[in-house]
């Protein structure tokens, strides 16, 4: 398996600078200007048949754009970054976490960066508390995977596990490659930061994981997806209830416009392009045929919208919000 493509200088490099979102009158954007006025949106809640979800920011994280579709010319990519009013050289990516209620269980889905990656990140506990959500009944956290933003966040300041009473849910795969011996050793430098950060939040004191497999159930009406590729042991989480469906994709998908006109382009930090790209088109064109509804991790806030075929490609159609009367 191919591992890490990406350059965490250049991660690092640009994500340290200020997002460059001006509008200007030859170069509209859609990444409006800022800062705002006060507090933007830090959840939006909503139900899927008797499950009660709410999506919840942990911030964003800026990326440069040679990062997508490393399978193409650079100049595609601009092309198309710039065809859909989006920056040619930095990427804007929101966290996105699903909360979900479903019967007694109350489940996180990843528990972000913490303090410990990027500036722009770490929000998830101070909006968990600003959404009325209590960390401390928490049932479950499952993991999608040991990237930073989505594992980084598990240990509080006195290095324990964040969320000490609840079940901690990873694929089994995911789990054993971060863990296999010499990981580190055999990585490029740029990344071994990221093993070890990797390393340290699964044994991090307080967590016993309940390793998963293909299809296994958390709760009734809650399931985990193998979907390899991003990393070696992604999973992706499947709700239904009441004949209703979602699927929180976590990062099978992480691009809402480039993802869908483009799903045989690849990032640098899918471990396996190939792999990434046979699990983006199974998921799209289940999503599609059976109208479930999808959710992303680093898809604009909420996240959360429907797959609509368009020839070869796809488009993702954000779902429209009913506003109480």
């Amino acid at each position: 398996m191919t591992q890490f493509k990406p350059s965490r200088r250049d991660l690092l490099k640009v994500s340290a600078m200020a997002p460059a979102l001006a509008l200007t009158a030859t170069a509209p954007r859609a990444q409006l200007a800022g800062p705002v006025a006060g507090d933007n949106p830090s959840h939006f809640s909503f139900a899927i048949g008797d499950a009660q979800l709410t999506v919840i920011s942990d911030g964003f994280m800026t990326t440069p754009v040679s990062g997508l579709g490393i399978n193409v010319a650079p100049e595609e990519v601009q092309a198309f970054m710039d065809s859909y009013f989006l920056s040619t050289t930095e990427s804007i990516s929101h966290t996105n976490h699903l909360y979900i209620e479903i019967g007694d269980a109350r489940i996180l889905v990843d528990v972000g960066s913490g303090n410990r990656f990027m500036p722009t990140t770490g929000r998830l506990m101070a909006n968990l508390d600003a959404a009325g959500i209590d960390p401390a009944g928490i049932t479950h956290v499952i993991i999608t995977h040991a990237h930073p933003d989505h594992i980084w966040g598990i240990r509080d300041d006195f290095d324990e596990a964040i969320f000490p009473d609840a079940e901690y849910i990873i694929g089994q795969v995911e789990h054993d490659f971060w863990l296999q011996d010499g990981l580190a050793a055999s990585s490029p430098a740029e990344m071994q930061q990221f093993v070890v950060g990797a390393v340290n939040s699964l044994q991090v004191d307080g967590a016993d994981w309940t390793l998963a497999a293909d299809g296994d159930e958390v709760v009734p009406g809650v399931r985990l997806i193998a979907t390899p590729g991003h990393t070696a042991g992604h999973m992706a989480v499947h709700i239904e209830s009441n004949g209703q469906q979602l699927i929180a994709l976590g990062d099978a998908m992480n691009h809402a416009y480039m993802n869908f006109a483009h799903p045989d382009w690849y990032n640098g930090f899918d471990m396996d392009g190939a792999q990434t790209v046979a699990t983006r088109k199974g998921l799209l064109d289940r999503a599609a045929e059976d109208r479930i509804t999808v959710m992303a991790y680093h898809f604009p806030f909420p996240g959360v919208g429907h797959v609509m075929r368009e020839g070869e490609a796809y488009r993702f159609i954000p779902a429209l919000w009913r506003f109480k009367g």
